[in-house]
């Protein structure tokens, strides 16, 4: 099998919980899906991240990679992406061949979905790690190991034959070593460096408290929000002085229209054990100077507590003014009179 992925990528941003935010990694990384209908009709489109940043993009009506960023052609020449675009084509056509051709042999049902992932981290000292993914309906069956391809554990019993069949093409196996161990370190290298100001920017979070509708009778849903930060890694606990609270929830991170996240992380308490709670945020913008917002019960009325003081206040003035003109018009009558 000729098969050739353009730019493999893929690795995770390592995000635990300990007390530090997390540590930013920059991860080369790309998802191909490939659609087969029937033996006639397909379709082959993929996506590539340095990290967080979306990067590059082709789809199965275009032979050439779209760049989504302006420094996303890294220090490559024009040469050297010449020859990549190139691959790319030579690439998709074999790719789809052969998979009808595996198809046939090993007799496979149509509607077939393969996801293709893979990709390198560059790490410090000039090293780096790489890896080569292939799913079969969203479940691991191959991947590349070094120098050949190895089942995945729970793969079906028909991919050995397919093993086989890419082992014994050396050409194929020595071209996808020299994109992962060569190419792709050399690109992730030149892109880190290109697009260095975009991938350390860094935007401060902003965090407030409220509660949510209650959990159960006698308890409190304690809400903190944190919002508009950039990079993704953060940091949020409910904490009772330095003890982390072990209920802590958190929600899915999700992006806002700025290209910044959003996070909101809860605690289900007794009402009576509220008081002495704080929200702690770690993120690398406050540069250690963590936001720590206490909890005093009243965040979740404090917008309608605010509203209430300056209705008070207005009607009040609205008051003080009427009753200086009605004076002053009685004044005017009086003398009048």
């Amino acid at each position: 099998m000729r098969s050739l992925l353009l730019l493999p990528l893929w690795a995770l941003l390592r995000v635990w919980g300990s007390p530090e935010v997390p540590q930013r990694h920059f991860p080369f990384r790309c998802l191909q899906i490939s659609s087969f209908a029937n033996g006639s009709w397909t379709r082959t489109d993929g996506l590539a991240w340095l990290g967080e940043l979306q990067t590059h993009t082709w789809s199965n009506d275009s032979d050439t990679i779209r760049f989504l960023k302006p420094w996303a052609r890294g220090k490559f020449s024009d040469q050297q992406w010449d020859m990549l675009q190139h691959t790319f084509r030579v690439y998709r056509t074999s790719f789809t061949r052969d998979i009808q051709e595996f198809v046939k042999m090993l007799r496979l049902a149509y509607p077939i979905e393969l996801q293709l992932s893979a990709g390198c981290e560059v790490h410090p000292g000039n090293t780096s790690t790489n890896f080569f993914h292939i799913a079969h309906e969203g479940k691991d069956i191959l991947s590349f190991q070094g120098t050949s391809w190895e089942p995945a554990p729970e793969a079906p019993v028909w991919i050995n034959a397919a093993v086989g069949v890419l082992n014994r093409d050396q050409g194929t196996r020595e071209t996808v070593q020299w994109l992962l161990n060569d190419t792709c370190p050399q690109l992730v290298t030149g892109l880190l460096e290109a697009g260095k100001s975009e991938l350390e920017k860094q935007v401060k979070p902003e965090a407030w408290l409220s509660s949510g509708p209650s959990p159960r009778p006698g308890h409190l849903l304690l809400v903190c929000h944190v919002s508009g930060f950039y990079p993704k890694p953060v940091w949020v606990r409910w904490m009772r002085g330095e003890q982390e609270q072990p209920g802590t929830q958190h929600s899915d991170l999700l992006p806002n229209a700025d290209w910044t996240w959003y996070l909101r992380a809860t605690l289900d308490v007794a009402a009576g054990e509220a008081a002495g709670l704080s929200c702690q945020v770690k993120h690398s913008s406050l540069e250690g100077q963590d936001i720590i917002l206490h909890w005093g019960g009243s965040h979740a009325s404090l917008g309608l507590i605010i509203l209430a003081v300056l209705v008070c206040l207005v009607s009040l003035l609205a008051l003080i003014v009427g009753l200086r003109l009605w004076l002053k018009r009685h004044r005017s009558y009086q003398d009048i009179l």
